[in-house]
């Protein structure tokens, strides 16, 4: 196995902070070292582990949930959301928490061509794929519930696409005026496949809640519904469900459920796109 290209870490390094005492990186050689001594190997596969302590409760997608996911993404079935995320105009330094396989980053980074980019994902298989996202897209394995290891305001726009999110932390981390793009799942989200495959459905008060949860810190600019209809064949539906949190928790046998669908069918994508500034203190 070869050495990954780490140039994305050299220079998103004086945007990380170190989780052990919060001091500075250095740029790094290999490794991430901070004024205190406290150092941290990067991966041959490109990223670096900034998760300390115990183990974190969180356990993220497993390496087969991401392959799904990259293999659905990358037929583009998803692609007029990640153009609603490139809309949003996002500026840099750009961060995505919960990045999975990077591919929001990575359009929202094609958007902002002079941006670096920071990956955050507490599964380090997800870690490995976001290495390879971009080439301006640097990957940690970090919790973001214990902390982001990053310096107070030092983040132009935070991407949380079907991501749970910590609010106190994205707004320490983001710049004044900073922006925080959030994308969740409409209740029409992948409506033809709830009934027949007993997917995970989505609240209707989603929204809502989300709004109340984000409101004692940001306030809403904008808000974009993205909606359309997907033509899957049964390889691509099975994706679907594999990606999910319908692959933990789908109480049917998905192999014969996917067997009882037609070869080819519509079903529906359907997402807000919802922007929020940070407050005045």
């Amino acid at each position: 196995m070869t050495t990954a290209d780490t140039s994305a870490l050299v220079a998103a390094a004086g945007l990380l902070a170190c989780p052990e005492c919060g001091s500075e990186f250095e740029v790094p050689t290999g490794v991430l070292r901070c004024a205190r001594g406290h150092s941290f190997d990067i991966a041959r596969q490109g990223y670096v582990s900034l998760l300390t302590g115990a183990s974190t409760k969180m356990s993220g997608d497993t390496a087969a949930m991401l392959e799904a996911r990259a293999a659905f993404q990358g037929a583009g079935h998803f692609a007029p959301i990640a153009a609603a995320v490139a809309r949003t105009h996002p500026s840099g330094p750009v961060l995505e928490v919960g990045a999975g396989t990077g591919y929001y980053l990575a359009q929202a980074l094609d958007a902002a061509p002079d941006a670096d980019g920071l990956a955050i994902d507490v599964a380090k298989p997800a870690a490995r794929r976001a290495a390879r996202a971009h080439p301006r897209a640097a990957s940690v394995l970090a919790d973001a519930w214990r902390g982001l290891p990053i310096r107070d305001g030092s983040i132009g726009t935070v991407l949380s696409v079907f991501a749970p999110r910590n609010p106190a932390e994205v707004a320490r981390v983001l710049t004044p005026g900073g922006q925080f793009v959030v994308v969740v799942p409409t209740p029409r989200h992948l409506g033809e496949l709830i009934g027949p495959l007993d997917l995970v459905t989505v609240d209707p008060a989603k929204e809502r809640r989300l709004d109340a949860a984000l409101a004692d810190r940001f306030a809403v600019v904008e808000r974009e519904t993205v909606e359309y209809s997907m033509s899957l064949d049964r390889v691509a539906v099975g994706q679907v469900v594999a990606m999910g949190p319908s692959a933990f928790h789908a109480a049917r046998s998905t192999e014969a459920a996917l067997a009882a669908l037609p070869d080819q069918m519509p079903v529906t994508a359907s997402v807000t796109v919802a922007t929020y500034r940070t407050r005045p203190a």
